[in-house]
């Protein structure tokens, strides 16, 4: 199976597992167990399995051979090459390909100008007049290859201009941007440029990131604070000709490596082994050079030889376009493939599985104990009449005292379920008092103050310290606001369970460290690149300000978003059983009662009674064998494995390598 006949399959997987829960969502309402909530929840679900994206980014330094390796593996089917591969820099600008059915195949540019706005490339895609369109004529491979040139483009101007946009020119003939004998500089005409394409790989959600090197990653902090970090998989291409440079490892310790080991999803790519082939060594001696130079780039990246893979993404690329077997499995790509879908795509999948597990328990749970709380108060009705079988008028009043006497205990019971929604409340306000946006701005305000009023580098990095500080604060209290509400609401549960038999469970856990471990990330990538003793000399206060607010801050603000939303929804879902449950009970208590009184007033007969609660019974029951079915069903779809290489081939794919 090739990465993208692997790809597919799991895009088939997540597709399935969509039709799972809209069925899901049908039977609630055709059996009139839906609410608003439920189809809330259930609508974000299928909404986040639309959306799912595969984000695989290339980095490297240029004339590495990123664009021909992503031509190579993932659009050698088209035919020819779809984004521009010569020798030099032709990536100029980082490039996002990917397919949104909502508009028309086309290039987005967005201007280098741009940058000098302060604004970030993901504020800018909410704007579209800002962006140059170039359409994509799909049906002509030479339009197409024409059109995507556009990424290539660059502009000359002078060196201020330059560096106001962020490219810092040097005299060094190594400098990625030099200052030229006319005094004008060459750099990127694009700061961005989305490539919306309807290849079947881009169709099924993969979106690839294809960056320029160092200097340009460098100058778009988004890149570093969010794209890359959000990639499920990072490719670092080395030449191997050349190995490891200066350029090279200024790359991995910066925006990739990770201190004290792997990190998941980054794949160090050792392209170009064809330029080792030579005619006059034998195969062993070529497979011996390779293996030394693969030996040389683990032991400098402190990687083990096991995460380097050597390829030849041309020879690759040609191979598979003219059908030539020995050329592609000579060209290594295969075990690269290979390694991708053992490694991303169960990687990928086991997340989706995980968070719609997640979200379709509770509701399905929600769902079957209602039906079966509906069931035992039915059966107690049913169990009631039965007992009232030759009995006479006065076993009927106690039995109706006696429901009514458990209508009245459960109704002076319900004070405390307004008590628990009244301290509820307040600790949900305690709770948004810290998380919320208000809180943020103002720690926002207050830090912006301080630093325009700071008189001294080190007040500058003080304030910047603090802003995370106080930000980690407020994430520690809101925890404990969050555990405060668990504490409570488990007693609750428990109570009304053991008192009042409803069918409760216990209810969802929630944790804000996925944001703590983010903000924490965002503090590292300060002190390493903004607040450090050499940056703050460098750059004049105002600078420093700016850059922090516009590219730090406002990544902060999107971690307390992404909180402020999964807090809401976890509170709502917390709260919802009880409050279903608690409404079943009252419905339940009330038509036992009334049944006991139309039998005890003669306005219906006994066995009639009886006959009819029976019918509602096996209603119920075959009720409860459906949705057993329905979870069933979803339970073997988010449990099924996209299907990986058997033994056989895997082996055949290492041999030939």
């Amino acid at each position: 199976m090739t990465l993208a006949q692997h790809f597919a399959a799991y895009s088939d997987w997540r597709t399935q597992l969509a039709k799972g829960l809209q069925n899901f969502q049908a039977w609630l309402n055709e059996n009139e167990l839906g609410d608003a909530q439920t189809d809330t929840r259930l609508a974000h679900v299928l909404e986040k399995l639309r959306e799912d994206r595969l984000n695989v980014a290339f980095v490297a330094e240029f004339s590495r051979g990123k664009s021909e390796l992503i031509n190579a593996i993932f659009f050698a089917d088209y035919g020819s090459r779809m984004l521009p591969s010569a020798a030099g820099r032709t990536t100029m600008c980082p490039t996002e390909l990917m397919f949104d059915q909502d508009r028309p195949p086309s290039i987005e540019l967005l201007p280098i100008e741009t940058r000098e706005s302060h604004t970030s490339i993901s504020e800018y895609k909410r704007f579209v007049d800002e962006w140059d369109v170039v359409p994509l004529a799909t049906d002509s491979a030479e339009s197409m290859q024409e059109a995507l040139h556009h990424v290539s483009e660059v502009i000359r101007v002078d060196r201020d201009t330059a560096e106001r946009l962020g490219f810092a020119a040097e005299a060094e003939d190594s400098a990625t941007f030099r200052v030229a004998e006319d005094g004008l500089i060459e750099i990127p005409r694009w700061r961005h440029a989305v490539i919306n394409f309807p290849h079947p790989l881009l169709q099924q959600g993969l979106v690839i990131l294809d960056t320029p090197g160092l200097n340009a990653i460098g100058a778009e902090p988004e890149l570093t604070l969010s794209l890359l970090p959000n990639a499920h998989a990072v490719f670092f291409v080395l030449a191997a000709d050349t190995g490891v440079t200066q350029s090279d490892m200024a790359i991995w310790r910066e925006h990739i490596g990770t201190p004290g080991g792997r990190k998941k999803g980054r794949i160090v790519v050792l392209n170009k082994i064809d330029g080792l082939w030579d005619d006059l060594k034998t195969q062993e001696e070529i497979d011996a050079e390779i293996t030394r130079q693969t030996n040389s780039c683990a032991w400098t990246l402190d990687l083990p030889s096991s995460q380097i893979f050597p390829v030849s993404a041309q020879k690759a690329l040609v191979a598979k376009i003219n059908n030539d077997a020995p050329l592609l499995r000579r060209s290594r790509l295969p075990e690269l493939e290979y390694a991708l879908s053992e490694e991303l795509i169960p990687a990928k999948q086991e997340i989706v599985r995980d968070n719609t597990e997640t979200e379709f328990s509770d509701l399905y749970g929600r769902t079957r104990s209602l039906l079966e709380s509906r069931l035992v108060g039915l059966r107690e009705q049913i169990s009631e009449l039965n007992d009232l079988r030759g009995k006479n008028k006065g076993v009927v009043e106690y039995m109706m005292g006696k429901v009514r006497v458990e209508k009245e205990e459960f109704e002076a019971g319900l004070q405390r379920y307004y008590a628990v929604r009244s301290i509820f409340s307040q600790l949900t306000n305690k709770l948004f008092g810290h998380l919320g946006l208000d809180s943020l701005r103002s720690l926002t305000h207050t830090t912006r103050q301080s630093m325009i009023d700071a008189t001294f580098s080190r007040s500058l990095s003080e304030a910047m310290k603090k802003f995370f500080a106080l930000a980690r604060a407020n994430l520690g209290k809101s925890n404990a606001e969050i555990g405060e509400i668990m504490t409570m609401m488990e007693a609750i549960y428990k109570k009304f369970s053991v008192e009042h038999g409803l069918q409760l469970g216990k209810p969802t856990g929630f944790s804000l460290a996925p944001y703590e471990k983010e903000i924490n990330r965002l503090e590292q990538w300060c002190d390493t690149n903004l607040n450090t003793m050499f940056q703050l000399l460098r750059h004049k206060k105002n600078n420093v300000t700016q850059k922090f607010f516009e590219e730090v801050a406002v990544q902060v603000r999107a971690a307390f978003e992404r909180a402020n939303r999964d807090a809401e929804s976890w509170l709502k879902a917390i709260m919802a059983p009880l409050e279903t449950q608690v409404r079943e009970h009252q419905v339940q208590l009330k038509r036992r009662l009334e049944s006991i009184k139309r039998i005890h007033q003669a306005t219906d007969t006994l066995e009639d009674r009886i006959g009819e609660l029976a019918h509602v019974e096996e209603s119920l029951a075959r009720q409860i064998a459906s949705l057993e079915e329905i979870g069933d069903d979803v339970h073997n779809i988010l449990h099924s494995v996209v299907r990986t290489l058997d033994g056989f081939e895997a082996a055949e794919m290492r041999s030939a390598a």
